[in-house]
C-alpha cells in the first residue's frame, strides 16, 4: 500500500469535511433524518472513530476514550438532541488531532509495517485495512449535505 496516498487521501477527506460541516452548529449537528439514520454528530464522530482505528492498526496511540469509541462505533445508538454526545466543536477538534496524528504515523511507518498482516482470516494487511477505512470515511462524506439540510429545515407552524 502506498502511504503517501494514503497521507493524501486522508488530508483531502479532511479538508473536505470541514468544508462540508462549515457552519453547521451544535444543535444543528443533532438533527436526524426523519427515517432511521444518524445525525451529523455521529457522522462526524463516526469518521474520527474509524481514523482512531487507523491509528491503532499503526500501532500509534488513540485519540478517543473508551466511552466514545462506544458513542460512535458502527452500530451505536444514533446521537439525538436528548443524547448530544461529544460537542460538534470538540469532534473537529478530534478530528484535526487524528489528522496530524495519522499523517505522522503513516509517514514514519516502515514498509514492513504496512505490509504486515492486520487479519489473517481475511488476508489483510495493515496498508490495505487503513485503505479500507478511508474508503469507509469517503462513503459517510455524502451524508453531511443531506443532514446540513435536515438541521436548517424549520418545522412548519400549523
Amino acid at each position: 500500500m502506498n502511504r503517501q496516498k494514503l497521507i493524501e487521501s486522508f488530508g483531502f477527506t479532511h479538508s473536505l469535511i470541514h468544508r462540508l460541516v462549515d457552519g453547521i452548529t451544535a444543535e444543528e449537528s443533532v438533527m436526524s433524518p426523519p427515517f432511521r439514520g444518524n445525525s451529523s454528530n455521529w457522522v462526524l464522530g463516526h469518521i474520527v472513530y474509524g481514523r482512531n482505528m487507523a491509528l491503532l492498526a499503526l500501532g500509534a496511540e488513540p485519540i478517543l476514550s473508551d466511552e466514545q469509541v462506544e458513542r460512535y462505533q458502527t452500530g451505536s445508538d444514533p446521537v439525538t438532541p436528548d443524547d448530544s454526545g461529544v460537542l460538534f466543536p470538540e469532534l473537529l477538534a478530534l478530528l484535526d488531532r487524528a489528522q496530524e496524528q495519522l499523517a505522522a504515523a503513516l509517514g514514519e511507518a516502515a514498509d514492513e509495517a504496512l505490509s504486515a498482516m492486520h487479519d489473517e482470516e481475511k488476508q489483510l494487511t495493515v496498508g490495505a485495512r487503513i485503505d479500507q477505512l478511508h474508503w469507509h470515511e469517503t462513503y459517510h462524506l455524502g451524508q453531511f449535505e443531506l443532514l446540513r439540510q435536515i438541521g436548517r429545515e424549520k418545522p412548519a407552524v400549523p
